[in-house]
């Protein structure tokens, strides 16, 4: 049976040990012994207090891990379990290697008082120590309560599993305090979590989770100073890019459709797909090359940006900029979202850190327009005035500051009004002012695009451009102070 095939029939938990050896490579795992050889808590002994330790290889290549032991005390965390979790943390920060955890915790040891809190302290700090050095994944796999849903959001990614909750206070003291009667799936389960950002993969089970972590870490580098490493090249789906792509721009289309035909096999690893989904971000390979793709999607809220899809763009861009990844970013956007809820959302700052993002980026970056790109979201999304390496732009697209009959309705309102056909000359006034004013050819007029391209030709530009840039000096972004 393939792995493929085991992934999908596998549903049980794992055990931890278990989720160990299915990360890594055959044979290659090797367990750390703790430097306390027993833990005594009541009549139950455990020689590594609730959690394994671990070094291993994926794909060939070393990384840490630890997986919690949920079957001693519910894998609540403490002292002794603290410091297993902070060597291997200081280890893969000493080898600079990627950190892969399984988390399934009850979170701090009452028994243990405030020596297992300062132990989650100690983890934390090992966590930010490593923010940006290597890459870090957390796995939920089951119940992760209190301190142990802190540990995964310092993190780069989360994946949780069907089975998997996250919690700062459990269902209990909830009913307890807030008078809510809840259960832990409807508090923190993947559902909720996938749909605000704080989980960015979800899996039916700990195989699958597994699976997705090896495809991860497949698109990430060993750690922040080492370039990703490059794939076979294979076709992308057949077809040209824009088939998908209607000529009004009133009509919805799936971008992923318009990603199959520019990435290597049709292959999209999309990161937090049920959040913001107006806003689509997720790696991919491009003749070989590791890539971020950003894209509008025009599925959703027809591509326009708001906060959260600013805030989950900048969030990857961040992420791809610290591991070297470039950028390829797909433009089909009417603008911001308009409207009270999102003033008191808190818009502007949202978008500006989408803005910043980009403007601080030192990976290579590539633009291009599929359709529209207009208002400040034109900007925002890696204009060229933001730092862009190249803008392209397909020859239907338009960009300004607003849509035609917008604009007219502004500039000509006196005009519309005095017609004797008011509606057929907002029409035609409009049609007009997208001819003069909003085109690419104007756009490549003004220098604010580069350069118009056929779509079917828009890889080959890409593989082109992400080849020459392959070379530019990267100033080092990590630590930077991107306001998230």
């Amino acid at each position: 049976m393939s792995t493929l095939a085991l992934v999908e029939e596998q549903t049980e938990k794992l055990t931890a040990l278990e989720r160990l050896e299915a990360l890594c490579d055959e044979g290659s795992l090797q367990l750390m012994r703790s430097e306390v050889r027993g833990t005594r808590m009541g009549d139950r002994t455990s020689p590594n207090d609730g959690v394994i330790g671990a070094t291993g290889l994926v794909g060939g290549r070393p990384i840490a891990c630890y997986a919690q032991d949920p079957s001693y005390i519910g894998g609540s965390l403490g002292e002794v379990q603290a410091e297993t979790i902070c060597r291997v943390l200081r280890l893969a920060g000493r080898a600079r290697m990627p950190v892969v955890s399984f988390i399934e915790s009850a979170g701090a040891r009452l028994q243990e008082g405030v020596a297992a809190l300062a132990g989650y302290g100690r983890i934390f700090n090992e966590n930010v120590a490593l923010s940006g050095q290597v890459p870090q994944i957390s796995v939920i796999c089951g119940a992760s309560a209190g301190g142990g849903s802190y540990s995964p959001a310092l993190t780069d990614f989360v994946v949780m599993t069907k089975a998997a909750s996250m919690f700062l206070t459990g269902p209990s003291v909830v009913k307890e305090v807030m008078g809510e009667d809840v259960d832990a799936a409807a508090l923190g389960g993947t559902k909720i979590h996938d749909r605000n950002g704080v989980c960015q993969l979800g899996a039916d089970s700990d195989l699958q989770a597994v699976w997705l972590v090896r495809e991860l870490l497949d698109h990430l580098p060993q750690h922040a100073t080492e370039a990703p490493r490059h794939a076979p090249v294979v076709a992308p789906a057949e077809g040209p890019s824009d088939r998908t792509v209607p000529e009004s721009k009133r009509h919805v289309y799936d971008v992923r459709d318009v990603v199959r035909t520019l990435v290597d096999g049709g292959r999209l690893l999309e990161i937090s797909p049920r959040w913001a989904r107006n806003m689509l971000t997720g790696f991919a390979r491009i003749h070989g090359r590791a890539v971020g793709i950003v894209a509008n999607q025009p599925r959703y809220l027809g591509g326009v940006l708001d906060a959260n899809a600013a805030t989950k763009g900048a969030r990857f861009v961040r992420t791809c900029d610290l591991y070297g990844i470039p950028l390829v970013v797909l433009v089909d956007t009417p603008g911001f979202l308009p409207g009270t809820s999102q003033e008191k959302l808190g818009v502007i700052r949202h978008g500006a850190k989408l803005v910043h993002a980009f403007s601080a980026a030192t990976v290579p970056r590539v633009t291009v327009v599929l359709r529209k790109a207009f208002g400040g979201a034109f900007i925002a999304m890696n204009s060229r005035e933001l730092g862009a390496d190249l803008v392209l732009a397909w020859p239907q697209a338009q960009l300004g500051v607003m849509g035609g009959p917008q604009a007219v309705d502004l500039v000509q309102r006196r005009a519309i009004a005095a017609a004797d056909d008011p509606v057929a000359e907002r029409a035609r006034l409009a049609e007009d002012y997208e001819r003069d004013s909003l085109t690419a050819e104007v756009a490549a007029r003004e220098g604010v695009i580069d350069e118009i391209v056929d779509p079917a030709r828009t890889r080959m530009r890409l593989t082109g451009a992400l080849r020459m840039l392959d070379g530019c000096e990267r100033t080092s972004s990590v630590n930077r102070n991107i306001p998230l």
